[in-house]
């Protein structure tokens, strides 16, 4: 039988990487790229190749071998497997790369700061520290060729073939017989002379000196070089001559020169090496000292190396938020950190954490994710965010925080394209009716018609048709100015959305009755878009066939591509108003008095105030004036266009346009009836669409729009014509706020023909009784019900 013997290096789990040897200390070692077999993870490998005749050399390897095993300290390269054999040494680290070609590399790329280079000397010095005093061991070859770099831009001493003990056990030092290592030697080495003075440690902080001429320097090229300190910084000079004084009894301690170095002024006294010194002890940290920290970090970064923050930072952040108790703090820093990241690393490190974060209960972690959602929205595929994701966002909408409420509704700007059927177009616009029907905080109304103006082009054409009629019908009557613009602007940006016969039967009347609106801004841009609307509706009429083409988005499935203007349209929902948002509400918790008769909830103290005014600073406090310089889209461009093109279009014409608004903008549209108790009817989603009520008749005494004189001066002694309307707004503000609250989404529609009116007028009387029944009913069963005001035909 014959038996074969296995082949150890065939065996071995490490494998050499194809290309060329990246090279390695001056020596008989030979540094090649390597990898494990089972993981493909890359590493490092030292070869050395046995040599007959080579026995000195051969016994100076197995030591260095050895050496490598027993020492360990995180300055120092990190061994990781070895294999022997009586052909070759085989020594598996960390993956790393000579410090000679590193700062050629770094040098083609715009060279190395000097944070990072005072942070590699610190480790260095910390490598040898341990050698001498924790280990009384003499490295004996500190210089350029001994020295390593991680994939995180760490510094790590190699090279300790010609290591040996301070202690005289073994013998003294070996001898290298490699000529590139002698002119590191110190001077009192090669005379003799000095020998019973010297410490332990002067050779090599002799050494040491060299390393850092030529790490500021380049090459050394004889020792003389040494006397002129070159491009070495100032802060560093006095403490380089003293480790390269020809006494080597004045030479320091490598405990003591890392002292001085980190003095203040001092060379390595700067924010980069505190961070790392912080990141090595962090285990041991208190629980505030790591708060205060990483509240820090993100200030930092910026001018922290990229590979310093993805291979070290990272793992320390990712570390803190999975065992340590660093909460909300991690995750400014972690999201800057995750730039540096391509998407296949994103998913791997990043996107399971945020996941895990979104099920935290910790208000703080909530309304900070949402902050920061853009992100890392990118990075999240339609699965993660319908399933475990969007469940969590959606308690947002019902917290007694308006902040955390405020975050929420500007969150679904970009979830919204990532959600589904059931999530966008039934759950989410459930929660946004209840939102603006009767959220108690004004601006929190108004971004949530911002929101929806938004999104529209997402949902369904069955959801659209149901919805958006309704939700900005009903922001134009909210007693916050700024959300009757957003109703009007959210008309303006979905308006290839619509039918001409319902931009003509529910749109127009509606927009007209904010002709006469108290506020200047709300009566600006509803004359905007009465113009806009009318220009759409005279070209269809003056070629009908162009019907079609308008018409083409009203029944087309969702697409983002859809919305028109809408692109441009929201950009203040996430600055101007959102600025504007958290000041109201800290500033004004009630909003206004005329705004809401419903009692307000007290706003939790704590820090949520003085976070938010952290985002707030660099808003513009005036963002409520930034109305007029919203893109209203193709939408104006498309009235100028056809304006440009009538042929009657004259003075005269343009009288008569203005007698004819006029005439039409004193129709102004009630509210449909509805109560609060309607949310919870049961059915009401399938209630349809109802008839609204005829506008009640003005009261005795006010004046019609169009017997105002619009172009001539006014009395002295006549104040804003439309003042007189702001009371009579402020009356009905309870009603018109709980008119979309059943879930019916009702329409504005206003019937011009008798026959139809007779009919409607009938539907209403049977829609008061079976809600009035509903109510006894839940009287009965529930007991007395909020108090509320409620109108009859």
């Amino acid at each position: 039988m014959w038996f074969f013997a296995r082949d150890p290096v065939r065996d071995f789990p490490f494998e050499l990487s194809p290309d060329s040897p990246e090279g390695g200390p001056p020596g008989p070692w030979v540094l090649h790229r390597g990898r494990k077999k089972a993981t493909g993870s890359p590493v490092s490998i030292f070869v050395y190749d046995v040599k007959p005749g080579a026995d000195e050399q051969t016994q100076v390897a197995k030591a260095a071998f050895k050496r490598l095993k027993t020492l360990r300290h995180p300055n120092i390269l990190a061994y990781i497997d070895g294999l022997e054999t009586d052909k070759c040494l085989h020594v598996v680290t960390e993956a790393v790369t000579p410090l000679k070609m590193y700062l050629k590399e770094r040098a083609e790329a715009g060279g190395l700061k000097e944070l990072e280079l005072s942070w590699g000397l610190h480790q260095i010095v910390k490598a040898l520290s341990f050698l001498v005093n924790d280990c009384s061991l003499i490295h004996n070859n500190v210089c350029m060729a001994a020295v390593f770099v991680d994939r995180a831009g760490e510094w790590k001493l190699g090279g300790l073939d010609y290591m040996y003990s301070s202690q005289g056990n073994g013998g003294g030092p070996p001898r290298k017989g490699v000529p590139e290592l002698e002119q590191y030697d110190p001077p009192e080495l090669a005379d003799g002379s000095g020998r019973a003075v010297r410490e332990k440690w002067s050779a090599d902080m002799w050494r040491l000196g060299c390393l850092i001429w030529e790490v500021f320097n380049g090459p050394l090229p004889r020792a003389a070089a040494l006397r002129n300190p070159g491009k070495i910084p100032k802060s560093l000079v006095p403490h380089y001559c003293e480790l390269v004084g020809a006494s080597p009894k004045v030479r320091p301690n490598p405990a003591r020169f890392l002292q001085n170095c980190r003095a203040p002024g001092g060379f390595m006294n700067n924010r980069f090496v505190e961070t790392n010194l912080f990141l090595e002890e962090i285990q041991i940290k208190e629980p505030a000292e790591k708060q205060k920290f990483f509240q820090e970090l993100s200030k930092s970064l910026d001018s922290f190396p990229e590979d310093f923050c993805r291979h070290k930072v990272l793992p320390q952040l990712l570390t803190a938020f999975e065992f340590g108790s660093a909460g909300a703090v991690v995750l400014t820093p972690l999201f800057k950190v995750g730039k540096f990241l391509n998407a296949e690393e994103y998913q791997q490190k990043i996107i399971p954490v945020v996941v895990k974060m979104f099920s935290s209960t910790d208000r703080a972690m909530r309304i900070r994710l949402l902050q920061q959602m853009e992100q890392f929205i990118q990075y999240l595929d339609e699965p993660t965010v319908n399933m475990q994701i969007f469940p969590h966002v959606v308690h947002g909408f019902l917290d007694t925080n308006p902040a955390i409420r405020e975050q929420t509704v500007k969150s679904m700007l970009l979830l919204a394209p990532k959600l589904n059927e059931a999530n966008l177009n039934v759950e989410l616009m459930k929660h946004f009716a209840r939102l603006q029907a009767k959220d108690e905080q004004g601006p929190i109304r108004c971004n949530t018609t911002v929101c929806l103006g938004k999104i529209g082009s997402y949902l369904s054409a069955s959801t659209r048709h149901r919805v958006l009629t309704s939700a900005f019908s009903r922001a134009t009557k909210d007693p916050f100015a700024p959300s009757r613009v957003a109703g009007v602007l959210g008309f303006a940006a979905t308006h290839n959305l619509y039918s001409m016969n319902d931009c003509a039967h529910k749109i127009l009347p509606v927009l007209c009755g904010l002709t006469v609106d108290p506020e200047k801004s709300v009566r600006d841009q509803a004359f905007k878009a009465i113009r806009s609307f009318l220009s759409k509706l005279e070209s269809v009429s003056e070629d009908p066939t162009q019907l079609a083409e308008v018409e083409k988005d009203v029944h087309a499935a969702s697409s983002p591509g859809m919305g028109g203007g809408a692109a441009s349209w929201a950009g203040w929902a996430v600055t101007g108003v959102s600025s504007l948002t958290s000041k109201l509400i800290r500033a004004h918790p009630a909003a206004a008095p005329a705004e809401t008769n419903v009692p307000q909830r007290p706003t939790p103290e704590g820090h949520w105030e003085t976070q938010e005014e952290g985002t707030d600073t660099a808003e513009d406090s005036s963002a409520a004036d930034r109305w007029d310089d919203e893109d209203w889209g193709s939408l104006e461009q498309e009235a100028e266009s056809v304006l440009a093109q009538q042929e009657d279009w004259s003075p005269g014409g343009q009288a008569s346009r203005a007698g004819q608004v006029s005439r039409t903008s004193n129709l102004a549209t009630k509210s449909p009836e509805s109560d609060g108790s309607s949310w919870e009817a049961e059915g009401s989603w399938e209630q349809g669409w109802q008839e609204p009520s005829p506008p009640e008749p003005p009261p005795e005494g006010t004046r019609l729009a169009s017997e105002y004189n619009w172009g001539g001066p006014e009395p002295g002694d006549k104040g804003d014509p439309f003042a007189a309307l702001s009371a009579r707004r402020e009356a009905g503000a309870q009603l018109r706020r709980d008119s979309w609250g059943d879930d019916n989404w009702e329409g504005l529609e206003t019937e011009s023909r008798q026959g139809k009116a007779e009919l409607a007028r009938k539907k209403r009387e049977e829609r008061r009784r079976e809600m009035e029944a509903k109510r006894a009913e839940k009287k009965a069963a529930k007991g007395p019900m909020k108090l509320g005001t409620r109108k009859l035909d």
